[in-house]
């Protein structure tokens, strides 16, 4: 999900608490919670391996605590995108809202789809950020489906995030015409 534009702070503007969080963020979204160890976080947040356990006890709750901004920052940029949207129009212009973000630069997928694929284990702290987003976007859909007045409002809202994850999963590899692709199926769906 894009994530709304931080600056790299220095040292002595931020908390240490930003400063790890901002480097898991940028390193876990480029190359995954399993290839980035702890020691890197911390060279690139200069920051004592203490602070890290002060602020997160341990890496799982670092990489919850990378989702939970992540899921924030996303339902913030989502929500702003589709303020002026009549909700009856909301699941269309939200696959807008996806094609542009895979057509951004910093695009690489779902940070979402890549962890928890990541994370065999399903008790992982991560694990339940990825499946509140989840029921986020089911409500949402469901909302956005019964307001454009389609006949099974449950099984529409179901499709349209089979099409999200396709769409965001597809442009990582494809570019983003498959965004382009899910929107004009959802178009063809909420249309009956």
């Amino acid at each position: 999900m894009p994530q709304r534009a931080r600056k790299r702070a220095k040292p002595s503007e931020t908390g240490v608490r930003d400063r790890l969080l901002d480097a898991a963020d940028r390193l876990f979204y480029q190359e995954g919670v399993r290839a980035v160890g702890i020691d890197r976080i911390l060279v690139e947040a200069d920051a004592a391996k203490a602070s890290l356990y002060q602020h997160f006890g341990c890496k799982d709750q670092l990489v919850a605590s990378y989702l939970e901004r992540r899921t924030e920052d996303a339902r913030a940029n989502i929500e702003a995108y589709l303020a002026d949207t009549p909700p009856s129009q909301r699941a269309l212009r939200f696959f807008d809202w996806v094609v542009e973000w895979a057509q951004s630069k910093d695009f690489r997928g779902c940070p979402l789809q890549h962890t928890v694929s990541e994370l065999t284990d399903p008790a992982h702290p991560a694990r339940a950020v990825a499946h509140g987003q989840r029921e986020w976007f089911t409500a949402r859909f469901l909302e956005w489906a019964t307001a454009a007045g389609v006949k099974d409002a449950n099984a529409t809202a179901r499709a349209l995030v089979v099409l999200f994850d396709g769409a965001v999963a597809g442009s990582e590899f494809d570019g983003p015409q498959r965004a382009s692709d899910a929107r004009s199926m959802a178009e063809k769906l909420l249309a009956g």
